[in-house]
């Protein structure tokens, strides 16, 4: 696809769109547009809340105020009026901007909720979702402000106001005024509804887009981890005897045995692994490399029981009020974004996990005392040279920092909106937190690869795996072999950029899927 070629629009059917769409979605910046059928439950509801905004009961968010000014009824003239002060009030984010593939995910994510029918929003500001994402115009949203409950009101509420012609967007590279990116790009601002702005600033999506993006890094280091850490098994010659399937059989995880099966297959075939099968004096190998399975397969389980969660979260009516099929408009609390929550302290504490032990395979390969034979911290000429030495610092650092990243952050909770929102699930932060750990973790992974095939290269002539062969093959496309000291701080980088861009794993041939059925 050539780069004028328009990417394709993803169809999402609301209830039913997958991990893998969202991700294809993320990667390629796709615009998104909710399949036809959406339409008429989408249209079916705005007409209840409409009845309702006409008649004389009070129904929240359609004629009264919001949160604690719950009580106070408005008038239908002003009805617009309120929906549009809604947003300005709410636009109180704060920090950085959000990376503009995130805003695009939260955008089709809020398409999702929306079109599940029970929100309320007329047909036109769901198009306009839509026509935001087909022409590029994608709203400037502070990253902070939001304690995930009642909704990530702050930052969506920035995304609600460049629909009405206020705030921020990027459009063609260039931030705009709102209703100067919307009329460059061929759309108008919508006059906002009875209930509209609330249907678009209540809801998870933020949090939920960060969530996601989490996981699609936190799977792909996963999967990256599998193919260093075979590398590191190799490089120091460990036993694949730990690998034996039934192992892991008799415990019964799932990531457990598809780890251990991976390894395998990873390894299979390695001279290097059959040079030593007999008259090894070693009788166990360090838990870093004999229990892979073990840790980085119960990382890949914690993985997928977010994932799930967050499938179903992508896919869920979460703002308030809700119209129910029985055509009663009801306030409720799916704004709540303790799934979410749970979600990312989840995804955080496997991204930690496989950091731990994937720093410790570089701390062993570094070591004379324990790497079997391979020179102090992988240097040829050790002394003169340092080699290795303070790559591995560094990886201890980032280890370091992501066990205190780790930490939940859905078990704090502090009250807002005076004492009505009395607990709040401070997912944004938890998921937002994620990006820096991934980043941490594929240095790590980085780093590991860089040590392993420095360790691999010095047992010539013999030889790794055909699939490890591979990997080491595309690494050195980028990163050099190490011979006499020089400046380290690109190769690094580089080598987590492999990691993140999933070019290791696609050389080992590698892939697994994030839920498996």
């Amino acid at each position: 696809m050539t780069p004028e070629t328009p990417i394709p629009a993803e169809v999402l059917i609301p209830g039913k769109t997958t991990l893998s769409q969202l991700e294809r979605l993320y990667r390629a910046e796709a615009p998104a547009v909710l399949h036809g059928s959406a339409r008429a439950g989408v249209d079916w509801a705005a007409a209840r809340i409409a009845e309702a905004a006409a008649g004389t009961v009070a129904v929240y968010g359609v004629n009264t105020g919001f949160g604690k000014l719950a009580s106070l009824k408005i008038a239908p003239q002003d009805t617009a009026t309120l929906q549009r002060n809604l947003i300005l009030s709410h636009c109180c984010g704060v920090g950085d901007p959000m990376p503009r593939p995130v805003v695009r995910l939260m955008m089709a994510l809020k398409l999702l909720s929306l079109g599940r029918g029970a929100s309320g929003v007329r047909w036109e500001v769901v198009a306009l979702i839509e026509g935001m994402l087909a022409q590029g115009v994608t709203p400037v949203i502070p990253a902070q402000g939001s304690v995930g409950a009642s909704g990530d009101l702050a930052p969506l509420a920035h995304m609600a106001a460049v629909m009405i012609g206020a705030a921020e967007a990027e459009h063609e590279g260039i931030v705009k005024t709102g209703a100067q990116a919307l009329a460059d790009a061929g759309l108008s601002p919508v006059v906002l509804g009875p209930k509209e702005g609330l249907a678009l600033i209540n809801g998870t999506q933020f949090s939920t887009a960060y969530a996601l993006v989490g996981l699609f890094g936190a799977w792909r280091a996963a999967q990256n981890a599998l193919v260093t850490s075979a590398l590191s098994t190799d490089a120091i010659m460990g036993s694949t005897a730990p690998l034996e399937p039934q192992i892991h059989d008799l415990r019964g995880h799932p990531g457990q045995i598809e780890a251990a099966a991976s390894l395998r297959a990873l390894l299979d075939g390695s001279e290097i692994r059959e040079s030593h099968r007999e008259g090894d004096t070693r009788v166990q190998d360090p838990y870093c490399i004999r229990c892979q399975p073990q840790v980085t397969g119960a990382a890949m389980d914690i993985l997928r029981q977010a994932a799930r969660t967050l499938e179903i979260e992508a896919n869920a009516a979460t703002d308030n009020p809700l119209v129910l099929a029985n055509g009663q408009i009801v306030s409720g609390g799916n704004f709540h974004a303790e799934p979410v929550g749970f979600a990312a302290d989840m995804i955080a504490m496997a991204v930690s996990e496989i950091g731990a032990i994937a720093q410790r395979r570089v701390a062993l390969m570094v070591d004379p005392v324990l790497s079997f034979d391979l020179p102090a911290f992988l240097t040829p000429r050790p002394g003169l040279n340092s080699g290795l030495m303070i790559a591995e610092v560094t990886t201890a650092a980032l280890m370091s920092e992501n066990k205190h990243l780790a930490h939940p952050t859905v078990i704090d909770s502090t009250p807002t909106s005076a004492n009505q929102e009395d607990h709040v699930s401070m997912a944004a932060h938890g998921a937002r937190r994620l990006g820096r750990m991934i980043d941490n973790l594929n240095v790590i992974l980085g780093v590991e690869a860089i040590t392993a095939a420095q360790g691999i290269e010095f047992r010539a002539p013999l030889q790794t795996s055909a699939p490890l062969s591979r990997v080491v093959a595309r690494l050195r496309r980028d990163v050099a072999q190490l011979d006499d000291d020089r400046y380290m701080a690109p190769d690094l980088a580089m080598a987590a950029r492999l990691v993140a861009s999933g070019a290791l794993t696609e050389a080992a041939a590698l892939s697994l899927p994030f839920i498996c059925s």
